[in-house]
């Protein structure tokens, strides 16, 4: 563990974990999300094109919208156990962020978590443009899909950056003076 004493350690501890929380706030909040599917794209649908449900009265991203939304009513009114596969994204999420639990505890420790997360990140962009088109999904969605990667590299590099500090500041206080 790290000795907590020095005030330099501290607030560097302090930087890691803000950068862990945003990590862990973001898959939280995207696991969570993933389980009322359905009802949020009604609620958005609503605010963004009123009472109106035709697709074909709108155009680009409320058309869309409209699309994903009319998709959803349609499967889980016929197929409701296909929700079931969105519930085990949402779980899946929610699982990660408690990976990133580890290095909030002991960071230099279990930094391995963070650079598995940065690969991750990186690895949502060939996903989403490979899978994506095969899935019909629009350009402009999957570019929203891989900025999550995207958004993510940040607090895990500035993480693990900080990281390698701590370790110098550790491992200099326990060398002898020579």
């Amino acid at each position: 563990m790290i000795d907590m004493q020095d005030s330099n350690t501290r607030t560097t501890v302090k930087q890691i974990r803000l950068a862990l929380f945003i990590v862990i706030f973001g898959l939280v909040l995207s696991g969570v999300t993933a389980f009322p599917l359905l009802h949020e794209m009604n609620w958005i649908c609503q605010i963004i094109a009123g009472e109106s449900r035709d697709p074909a009265l709108h155009a680009g991203f409320t058309k869309w919208l409209l699309i994903v939304r009319q998709g959803l009513e349609e499967t889980y009114e016929k197929f409701p156990f296909i929700a079931y596969g969105t519930d085990w994204l949402a779980f899946a999420h929610l699982s990660i962020a408690l990976f990133f639990i580890l290095p909030w505890r002991d960071p230099i420790r279990y930094q391995g978590v963070l650079h598995i997360g940065v690969w991750m990140s990186i690895l949502v962009i060939p996903l989403a443009h490979i899978c994506g088109p095969i899935r019909g999904i629009p350009f402009w969605w999957r570019m929203i899909d891989s900025s999550f990667g995207i958004l993510c590299l940040p607090p895990l590099c500035y993480a693990l950056w900080k990281i390698r500090l701590l370790e110098k500041n550790c491992s200099s206080r326990t060398q002898p003076d020579v």
